[in-house]
């Protein structure tokens, strides 16, 4: 079989790298991928926003399966185009991908299907935002409605900040901004949780626990993350009972209402309060970093999988676990999440020994004139899997100090709470 994979990132590499796996795929395309899918399969340079083109290519390539990796494509409904061009495709719709698209979509499906969030205010200009803090207590987030890569969210211990906030938002930082939104702080501990749906059969496939900030510590500036590890610390029987009875049925619910069924990978950014879970976001693909920290454990054919999902006999597809502890750290250019140089070499990188438990999964990469470069802020997830968090960040750690890219850094301190030092 013959399979596409849209995107770019580490998420992309490491589906790239589990799909090879199977001996049932042939050849793989990335559109348009980077160094490391080089490595093993054909990164092609398209424009993703021109759907006629990849739609062209795809068929005279007699490509039988497209897989998308990030939300941008989604949410600008891609699945809908080229399933009317019956080309199978793993996804969620349009109107799917709304739960990432608009923050605000999602809370109205919260506040009609009474899904535990924090409670929040929708401001559409500035004047009525700041009257609003003005008169609230603190700290509050304050998110942009649109799409963000995932840095579009400030948690504001003062007005002043949240001032700044509201400013760079409705001034374009994150593109152009009908809307904000404004939510009481919940005072809990962040998760990931993700399932896999074929629009009636959803199934687990995962917890993380994300490190967004960039300083460590949990300190400074939010980022698209800095790493990983999975699984997360909190989860247990009872809480995910919770997860999926209060806020992943009731979406699903609440999506089949408006005329829609949900089919991919969905992932339910959550706070956890005192064994109690509140819908912070959603995202409809995979996390990227915890991705690439979750897929190194899959213990099954992961195309059987999203196979299952666009066929619908997910319930008859087994999706097997190694038990082991994964972690990971994102090397990323000195900079981000500001401005960072492009086109630096990563010198040493071919001098990296992987051996089974190792993995390097390539994000802001390209190979210009035969070297393997940094074009992007995160560069590259290096991943362990073993029997402890420490043990794999120990490896990865002594991997990156081996690498010693002059133009990177990364934080030392993924996992602290799960590590004692």
């Amino acid at each position: 079989m013959k399979v596409g994979i849209i995107g770019s990132g580490g998420r992309e590499h490491a589906i790239c790298h589990t799909l090879k796996k199977s001996n049932k795929v042939k050849e793989i395309y990335c559109f348009p991928g980077n160094a490391g899918t080089a490595e093993i399969a054909k990164n092609i340079s398209i424009d993703l926003k021109d759907f006629e083109n990849l739609k062209k290519f795809i068929i005279s390539e007699k490509i039988d399966f497209i897989i998308i990796g990030p939300e941008k494509p989604l949410v600008d409904g891609i699945v809908d185009f080229l399933e009317k061009q019956k080309i199978k495709v793993f996804g969620p719709n349009k109107t799917a991908a709304q739960l990432e698209g608009s923050k605000i979509f999602t809370k109205n499906i919260c506040e009609k299907y009474k899904i535990p969030t924090a409670k929040f205010g929708v401001f559409t200009n500035k004047k009525d935002a700041n009257t609003f803090i003005n008169n609230s207590n603190f700290p509050l987030v304050i998110k942009a409605d649109n799409l963000a890569s995932g840095k579009g969210v400030y948690i504001c211990e003062e007005k002043n900040k949240a001032q700044e906030a509201i400013n760079e938002i409705f001034d374009g930082k994150f593109g152009l901004a009908k809307n904000l939104l404004v939510e009481e702080f919940l005072d809990g501990e962040e998760m990931s949780y993700f399932i896999i749906s074929d629009g009636k059969t959803i199934k687990n496939f995962g917890t993380a626990q994300d490190h967004k900030r960039v300083l460590e510590g949990d300190k400074g500036k939010n980022t698209g993350g800095m790493g990983a590890y999975s699984p997360s610390r909190l989860i247990n029987n009872s809480l995910e009972r919770k997860i999926i009875n209060k806020i992943i049925k009731p979406t699903i619910k609440g999506l089949k209402e408006l005329g829609t069924d949900y089919k991919g990978f969905l992932y339910a950014g959550l706070m956890i309060v005192k064994n109690e879970p509140y819908l912070i976001e959603y995202n409809v693909r995979m996390g990227d970093p915890e991705c690439q920290t979750i897929l190194p454990k899959l213990n099954s054919d992961l195309l059987d999988i999203l196979l299952s999902c666009c066929e619908g006999s997910l319930d008859k597809t087994k999706i097997n676990w190694h038990d082991k502890k994964s972690l990971s750290i994102v090397l990323c250019s000195k900079g981000y999440p500001e401005e960072f140089k492009k086109n630096i070499p990563i010198k040493g990188l071919n001098q990296i020994k992987l051996d089974n438990n190792m993995f390097c999964y390539h994000a802001g990469t390209k190979i210009i004139e035969k070297e393997v470069c940094s074009v992007g802020g995160r560069v590259l997830n290096f991943v362990y899997i073993s029997e402890s968090f420490s043990e794999s960040r120990n490896e990865i750690l002594k991997t990156l100090n081996l690498l010693n890219w002059d133009n990177g850094f990364f934080r030392k301190d993924i996992g602290h709470k799960v590590i004692k030092e």
